[in-house]
């Protein structure tokens, strides 16, 4: 029995798989269940236009992620921070902030994809980050930490 996967199933497939699986799995577990529907001619020409669709989406999320990357590689962030006497900051410098920095540059950047290579920032300097704006795109950026 063939049948099209409407999410995620462990050993079996990812979201809008299509799949064999034996007869009773198929009618008495994943139909029922809402894990999968029969993939019937309608059904597979449905998944088509919907992978179509899905690929022109991620395409242009890739030019735009690239824009981004293309700009941050060449550019030093700088993050603005309340500091003491020793250069030693009050707190630290977090992905928030830093996205933020990234946001004025004019790029809109999720503060999620900022990955920070130190640990704790807590004094002025410059830092390396990671920025992951989609599954195979990493880029390292650099960010300035300067007292305001």
């Amino acid at each position: 029995m063939k049948v099209i996967l409407k999410q995620e199933v462990k050993n079996l497939g990812e979201k809008d798989e299509l799949v064999t699986v034996k007869n009773g799995y198929g009618s008495n577990f994943l139909i029922p269940k809402g894990m999968a529907i029969l993939a019937t001619e309608s059904n597979q020409k449905q998944l088509a236009e919907t992978m179509k669709q899905r690929a022109f989406k991620i395409e242009k999320q890739k030019k735009e992620a690239q824009k981004v990357i293309d700009f941050l590689k060449d550019v030093t962030i700088k993050v603005g921070a309340k500091a003491g006497e020793n250069g030693k900051i009050f707190g630290s410098v977090t992905s928030i902030q830093i996205a933020d920095a990234i946001r004025k540059l004019g790029h809109e950047v999720d503060r999620k994809a900022i990955i920070i290579n130190e640990e704790h920032i807590k004094t002025l300097g410059t830092y390396t980050a990671k920025l992951k704006l989609m599954k195979d795109m990493i880029a390292e950026i650099k960010f300035e930490v300067i007292e305001e």
